[in-house]
């Protein structure tokens, strides 16, 4: 009698377990829903939809973007950590994903236990960008400005612990400057309003301020990376560093995350489709002119890089005095 039980848990388990495979096998057999942490129309939109077409052409299912802006990034992370781990919820994260430990008293989600690292698409330096009406023609104008009027200079974020955030206090702390933070949710109506001249700076992600140099909306003064850029549209620009702060460095980046537990097989399905989509000319032809350069890896890469971010900012948000919420 209990050769039959052990029998049958055997044959139930084997079951299961091909049922599982099955499963894995006929992945993805609806669409995969993507969450973008912040509002239409920044850079990690940008590269969210950007990416979702050839996703959708390899994968041969529809991909959902879903912007869920808020909390810096918080809202649209805590959603992802509470999706079923099944690899039909992804958020795309950026550097708020790496510093938010750093800034936020507390978390609704575990950042080593909730999360599996996907993949990294791309680093970007930020971009230094004024208004074309801005009376700023170089950076080291904006500089000498900064340094003369204390407290009366502005600069805009998407949002508190983003890269722009962090590139500005940054940039406060080694200039000795004191630029006022004005946060939004989403570079997009950041970016309006540095364009309509209510904020005077913004230290932005290069991918959302491309096309707005390009016609003329914004002039860039530099960019935030320790060497000048070889992309085309940012070749010209000098770095900060050159242009009078010394020592100082500053970027962003994205990639993509599913929920802890999320079946090997499936992770690996997923990296695959979206490096094969970073490849594609129409994404290089998107990105790339904008500043991005391409990093896609292993999963296991980007799991080193976000905790390399982590620790990297952590002493940089420390080091100029920036305390939790």
């Amino acid at each position: 009698m209990n050769s039959l039980k052990v029998l049958y848990r055997v044959l139930a388990l084997a079951l299961v377990l091909m049922g599982c495979s099955h499963a894995i096998a006929a992945y993805p057999d609806r669409p995969v829903k993507v969450i973008v942490p912040f509002a239409p129309g920044g850079g990690t939109d940008l590269v969210a939809r950007t990416l979702s077409v050839p996703m959708s052409e390899d994968l041969k299912q529809s991909i959902v973007i879903d912007n869920k802006p808020g909390g810096s990034t918080i809202i649209g992370t805590d959603a992802l950590a509470k999706s079923p781990p099944d690899g039909y919820t992804l958020v795309v994260a950026t550097l708020a994903h790496a510093v938010n430990p750093s800034l936020k008293a507390k978390l609704p989600y575990s950042q080593d236990k909730d999360f599996a690292p996907v993949i990294l698409v791309g680093i970007s330096p930020n971009v230094v960008v004024v208004s074309a009406d801005s009376p700023y023609k170089t950076f080291s104008e904006f500089l000498a400005a900064a340094k003369a009027n204390p407290g009366k200079l502005s600069y805009a974020s998407q949002g508190g612990g983003t890269s722009a955030h962090l590139a500005g206090e940054l940039f406060n702390s080694i200039a000795g400057t004191k630029l006022t933070h004005v946060p939004y949710k989403g570079a997009g109506p950041a970016l309006t309003d540095v364009i309509g001249g209510q904020v005077d700076v913004m230290f932005a992600t290069a991918s959302a301020v491309g096309s707005l140099v390009e016609s003329g909306k914004l002039r860039a003064l530099a960019v935030t990376s320790p060497a000048r850029s070889t992309t085309p549209l940012l070749a010209k620009l000098p770095t900060v560093a050159e242009s009078g702060v010394p020592g100082y460095s500053a970027g962003s980046w994205y990639g993509y995350f599913a929920p802890a537990g999320t079946p090997p097989a499936v992770i690996n399905r997923l990296n695959a489709s979206i490096k094969k989509g970073t490849q594609t000319a129409a994404f290089k032809a998107r990105v790339e002119s904008e500043g991005l350069m391409i990093k896609a890896g292993t999963p296991e890469e980007f799991a080193k890089f976000v905790k390399a971010e982590e620790l990297r900012w952590k002493a940089v948000i420390k080091d100029a005095n920036i305390s939790p919420d």
